[in-house]
């Protein structure tokens, strides 16, 4: 029975040797030469659904069998799985997505690198390991992420042909929206996600998933751009995701086409709403806008709507807007309360915060801000 240190670990390690800002994960481990039973019989908890994957008694880092596949069906579900003591390092290595995840190193430190992936990270290339790359659509997501992640790596022309070829042929149509929000959700967590979506545009899946949306100004422009991106929350990112959508019915088709969560998507259409079609600065359209956004109950959503248009614009309207809000939330419940009917007293909450908002807008502006 043989271990050997396997995928993102071993690549971000040699990363880091060759002195690229990255940190290594967590470590995986593949083992040849072992069957079920004898890993239990040294005490491993099988965890695994699909294939023989173990937690390692003491330090609970994943062990998975060494495996091939054989396609049977369309879609990244259409596989058959071989597992068995005769299954080699290479052949594990082989079914791997990409070239730099495709090397393996030895508890002792020894690289085995039979697919020449140390050769595409001296490169900076994304290089899928063998034909078999097109059996499995999710591996579109993974290299456009792969590209968020390693921005300086570019894909290799025979790897961005079939990718292209997968989405022409059909195979991508077998991607669920599950798996699609996963991968993009994980891009998106990059420093970088633009170049994730300049990579689905090169292949045209992103055309596919999202037609119409112009996936170039502003939305490039704030994912790259934003200073405190890499800050921000992950509904901050979705909603400059798209940003560029051509209307607010298209907006709600493309989240709900990958079904977004819904606080990522209610984020998107407020943002969406907030850039295109900003409130009027004035006390009914103010007033109702804080209602409709829910600034009470979500003053830390509020907050990073007008920090994320601020951001992006540079306009003061913004700023004025969220004092605005602060003086529109301000007023004493307590004093309407105790000269207010109970039947009358959510009409004259309303005209209470009517009224502070009026005070505000009165004000001249130096006062005001």
């Amino acid at each position: 029975m043989q271990v050997y240190l396997v995928g993102g670990y071993v690549r971000d390690r040699l990363l880091a040797q060759q002195g690229h800002p990255v940190a290594p994960g967590d470590r995986d481990w593949v083992v040849v030469g072992a069957t079920p039973e004898m890993m239990t019989q040294r005490g491993f908890k099988p965890v695994g659904k699909d294939f023989p994957v173990f937690l390692h008694p003491q330090t609970h880092e994943e062990y998975a069998l060494a495996r091939t596949e054989r396609k049977i069906a369309r879609g990244y579900h259409g596989f058959e799985m071989y597992t068995s003591p005769d299954v080699t390092l290479e052949e594990d290595l082989r079914r791997r997505d990409l070239t730099i995840n495709a090397i393996a190193m030895t508890e002792q430190g020894h690289i085995i690198d039979p697919y020449h992936g140390q050769d595409d990270l001296q490169k900076a290339q994304l290089r899928h390991v063998s034909d078999a790359f097109v059996e499995d659509p999710v591996r579109i997501l993974r290299v456009a992420r792969f590209c968020a992640k390693f921005p300086h790596f570019r894909i290799a022309p025979e790897t961005l042909h079939l990718m292209q070829e997968m989405v022409q042929s059909g195979e991508a149509d077998a991607l669920v929206p599950e798996r699609i929000w996963a991968e993009l959700k994980k891009g998106l967590q990059q420093a970088h996600p633009s170049a994730m979506v300049s990579a689905l545009q090169a292949c045209g899946l992103w055309e596919k998933l999202f037609p119409g949306l112009n996936a170039s100004e502003p939305m490039l422009e704030g994912l790259c751009r934003f200073i405190p991106y890499v800050m921000l929350p992950l509904e901050a990112k979705v909603a400059l995701l798209f940003l560029a959508s051509p209307s607010l019915e298209a907006l709600d088709n493309y989240v709900a086409t990958i079904r977004i969560p819904s606080k990522e998507s209610d984020f998107a259409h407020l943002f969406w709403k907030l850039w295109h079609t900003p409130p009027a600065y004035e006390v009914t359209a103010l007033s109702d806008y804080f209602q409709r956004t829910d600034v009470l109950r979500k003053p830390e959503r509020f907050d990073t709507l007008i920090t994320l248009a601020k951001g992006l614009s540079g306009s003061s309207f913004f700023s004025q807007l969220h004092d605005a809000a602060q003086s529109w939330k301000s007023i004493d419940i307590a004093a309407v309360r105790a000269r207010t009917s109970p039947d009358q007293m959510g009409l004259a909450i309303i005209e209470e915060r009517k009224h502070a908002l009026s005070q505000f807008l009165s004000l001249p502006p130096s006062e005001s801000n």
